[in-house]
């Protein structure tokens, strides 16, 4: 079965850490031991791994990402957002962690991060434990 939990975001771009809304489905399905996979079904949209004890670090990703993809460089693409297609294929649209004990296994220092590119939205994550 997927699981699909909702993301509302409220800034053209933002990191959002859902950590915690994942190891809820992992806790309500009661798995001990397994897999579970994060998927974003959206193309200006991703998900990460990374630090989730200081937020400089998500400020500096996206300033970086932003720097190196602008939002006005004459793209091709008419809707305005191309930027946000290119920076979300950076980042992924899936993330596989481990499950052990009925936890998600990461480091001391990490967290789930979905990213959002071409906000504000409503969007879904879909999650799948195995």
């Amino acid at each position: 079965m997927i699981y699909e939990i909702s993301i509302h975001t409220t800034s053209r771009t933002q990191f959002k850490d859902i950590t915690d809304d994942i190891q809820k489905v992992i806790t309500k399905l009661k798995v001990k031991e397994g897999i579970c996979i994060i998927f974003v079904p959206h193309t200006t949209a991703g998900i990460t791994i990374n630090e989730n004890a200081d937020p400089s670090v998500r400020e500096d990703i996206i300033k970086k990402l932003s720097e190196i993809i602008p939002s006005n460089s004459h793209y091709s693409h008419l809707e305005g957002n191309s930027d946000a297609h290119i920076k979300a294929t950076i980042v992924g649209f899936s993330q596989t962690v481990f499950i052990e004990e009925g936890k998600l296994v990461l480091g001391s220092w990490q967290g789930i991060y979905f990213c959002e590119f071409d906000g504000p939205r409503t969007r879904k994550v879909l999650i799948k434990v195995i």
